[in-house]
């Protein structure tokens, strides 16, 4: 007996450490459950912030917490900002952002847009100039288009008619360097001077050229000592380029020059980026720190002949150059600003001729050659998708060879030779050369067709999901239907079931 309560007790406390390792068990199994929504909200958006825009989409497919996280405005906001820059218009909810639209639908908005340089279009001829155009700016902003060149007058043209607007006077030189944003427009002429208007308010094109409306909005600033060949702005500064070896950084508010960065051949290209200037001199290219004035890199010997044209993308991180031996590189730049290392990414071969002008709006790199056309360029698949590279300063390119890259997605023809500057934004493209012509290669029209096309198809995709729902519905309802409809099948109405039918001649047959 007493044995038999000994076993019965071990038996208990067994069931009973079974009972509670099932239990730990189930805990554990709990905790083990737990998704990356458990976390602060604060923390997925910093971790949602190092995806791609594709992999943001797939994210917000999950749930309905992931999709709120992944189409918060900060995360596309940095997004946009990364591939084309803040917009220049304010409105209530930020730079470019308007009441009715996210970041997230602006973003969408303008990737769609990059798809349209490979379609139609039409081209606008814009005669004025009575010689070679050297210099080309588009204002996309504004929907300005800025030009001049040997003829040594500046002339404002409207880019959605392309009608001419107003030109200024005679400026004694030629003009080989145009630039302009929302406030100021800056023209370089070969005496080495910088002609400068600011924005007037409550003007419809901005700039009073001719200098008969207001007073005191055009000036002139001299410290140059040989001709000016690039020019570009930031809010803050002034940036010049010219053959006298230097590159003079002047505050907007003073015109007073800041600083001097001394070359060892003429300078032909210029781009700033926040700190930093990436600039072209002889066969190099160079970037300093503005601030500073030092030199953070140069990359040697970059074309066979003078590297002449430079661009840059919104980030930064890559540089694009052209040169005298018709090659188009492209350079990353990794790595804190005392120790940056740079990397060529890609080289591409499309033209016969100098390159003499580059221009950048992401995706699309196009280039102007001396043998007269347009490259367009793709350069996309040449990044990696993740982000989370940008903060670590480490190298986001894929691995591949840089000579063994895809050609240029589309070649344009100027219908003349040595096309010396192009401009690319929004949905055109321009372009000047020495036939004193300037063209627009206008993509407008290619979006709309593209958006009516798309309307279409959204209407047709309805339309079958409408037909599909009642198909559904009238199969759910109609059960009986099919039954009866089977047994029809089974017993057709239309048969004498007597067995007996007539011949052709009438007689009865059995």
């Amino acid at each position: 007996m007493a044995y038999e309560c000994q076993k019965s007790t071990e038996v208990s406390k067994s069931i009973a450490n079974c009972v509670e390792k099932k239990l730990l068990c189930h805990d554990v199994l709990l905790n083990c459950r737990r998704s990356i929504t458990d976390l602060p909200p604060a923390l997925i958006s910093e971790i949602l912030s190092c995806l791609d825009p594709q992999e943001l989409g797939i994210v917000s497919c999950v749930s309905r917490v992931l999709n709120s996280l992944a189409t918060e405005n900060s995360v596309w906001k940095e997004v946009y900002s990364d591939r084309w820059g803040l917009p220049t218009v304010p409105s209530p909810l930020g730079a470019g952002v308007s009441n009715e639209k996210s970041w997230k639908e602006l973003f969408v908005e303008r990737e769609y847009r990059c798809k349209i340089f490979l379609s139609r279009y039409r081209i606008d001829t814009l005669h004025g100039h009575t010689e070679a155009v050297r210099t080309v700016s588009l204002l996309a902003s504004a929907k300005l288009i800025f030009t001049s060149g040997y003829d040594m007058i500046v002339r404002m043209w409207d880019m959605e008619d392309g009608l001419f607007i107003a030109s200024s006077r005679p400026l004694g030189c030629t003009i080989r360097a145009v630039a302009a944003d929302m406030k100021l427009l800056v023209a370089g002429g070969t005496d080495g001077f910088i002609q400068g208007w600011r924005a007037v308010e409550g003007l419809k094109h901005l700039f009073d050229l001719k200098g008969s409306e207001v007073p005191n909005t055009e000036f002139r600033i001299w410290e140059h000592e040989g001709p000016i060949t690039s020019l570009a702005l930031d809010p803050t500064r002034i940036y010049s380029g010219s053959w006298d070896m230097t590159v003079r950084i002047w505050d907007r508010s003073s015109l007073k020059c800041t600083n001097i960065l001394r070359h060892g051949d003429w300078v032909w290209s210029l781009v700033p980026h926040d700190t930093t200037v990436a600039s072209t001199s002889g066969s190099d290219v160079y970037v300093w720190d503005t601030n500073s004035g030092t030199l953070l890199t140069v990359i040697h010997s970059a074309h066979v002949g003078n590297t002449y044209s430079l661009a840059r993308s919104h980030t930064g991180d890559f540089i694009f150059t052209g040169g005298e031996d018709g090659a188009m590189h492209m350079f990353e730049i990794t790595g804190p600003k005392p120790e940056a290392k740079v990397f060529k990414v890609a080289t591409w071969m499309p033209h016969s001729g100098p390159v003499y002008s580059l221009a950048f709006e992401f995706p699309w790199l196009v280039s102007a050659s001396s043998d007269g056309r347009l490259s367009l360029v793709d350069v996309r698949k040449l990044l990696r998708t993740n982000r989370s590279s940008l903060r670590k300063n480490v190298s986001r390119v894929t691995n591949m060879d840089c000579n063994n890259v895809e050609p240029p997605q589309r070649m344009l023809h100027g219908f003349g030779p040595n096309l010396f500057s192009v401009d690319v934004g929004a949905d055109r493209i321009v372009c000047g050369g020495e036939e004193g012509v300037v063209r627009i290669w206008n993509f407008s029209d290619a979006l709309e067709r593209e958006r009516t096309a798309r309307a279409m198809r959204g209407i047709r995709l309805e339309n079958r999901m409408r037909r599909r729902k009642l198909q559904i519905e009238m199969s759910s309802k109609g059960g009986r239907t099919d039954q009866c409809s089977v047994a029809a099948k089974k017993n057709p109405m239309h048969v004498d079931r007597s067995g007996v039918w007539r011949s052709k001649h009438g007689k009865l047959k059995a």
